[in-house]
């Protein structure tokens, strides 16, 4: 009887978990439309490993909200977001530090992680409604300083970051210094629990 008590304390404990760690939503719930480019789930990145089973774009349900406002902006523009990156497990975190521990670039999971981690950051930049890309200065996760947001660019170039922050910014995210494409919902940078959920490839 002891044991029998103590499975089902294990399974009821399990439900709880799952129920807890379960609070990413996926973009594609909140209609809108996006396209992506997620090298993360190819081997063309700068890891030249492929660390995502899957191409999905999981976030918050604050932070999706937001960022489906975001495109809504976009799109009355002329525009959609692409998506390089959204939520990232602290189990894929940690294969990309094995890989490249450089805290510039790719955040200590043994440490505060990253906001990926957390469901509450993105990658992105904007294409236009027919998939046709702009120049923003500098490819996705080129560590240069071509992507430094302070960096002279001619100016398109500074038109089109212009454009991808202003209404970023508007709907409540702010870019780093380091990188044009990393946006973190201001609202939402501490406090949050680091997360290490699986992509659900069958969804």
């Amino acid at each position: 009887m002891k044991i029998s008590h103590f499975l089902i304390g294990l399974i009821l404990f399990g439900t709880l978990v799952n129920a807890q760690e379960s609070p990413l939503v996926n973009i594609e719930a909140y209609g809108g439309t996006y396209a992506y480019d997620v090298k993360y789930a190819t081997d063309d990145n700068f890891l030249k490993t492929t660390v995502y089973d899957c191409v999905q774009c999981l976030l918050l349900p604050e932070i999706a909200e937001a960022i489906a406002a975001a495109n809504h902006d976009f799109c009355e523009l002329g525009y959609k977001i692409q998506f390089f990156d959204c939520y990232r497990p602290l189990s894929v975190q940690k294969k990309m530090w094995a890989i490249y521990p450089n805290p510039s670039y790719v955040g200590n999971p043994y440490k505060s992680g990253s906001i990926h981690n957390r469901g509450a950051a993105i990658d992105m930049t904007i294409v236009k409604l027919d998939g046709t890309p702009l120049d923003m200065g500098s490819d996705y996760d080129h560590f240069g300083k071509e992507a430094h947001i302070d960096h002279p660019h001619n100016d398109t170039v500074k038109a089109n970051r212009k454009l991808l922050w202003d209404v970023m910014k508007k709907n409540g995210f702010s870019p780093i210094r380091t990188e044009w494409w990393h946006f973190n919902y201001d609202a939402k940078n501490y406090g949050l629990k680091v997360l290490d959920i699986d992509f659900d490839c069958t969804k």
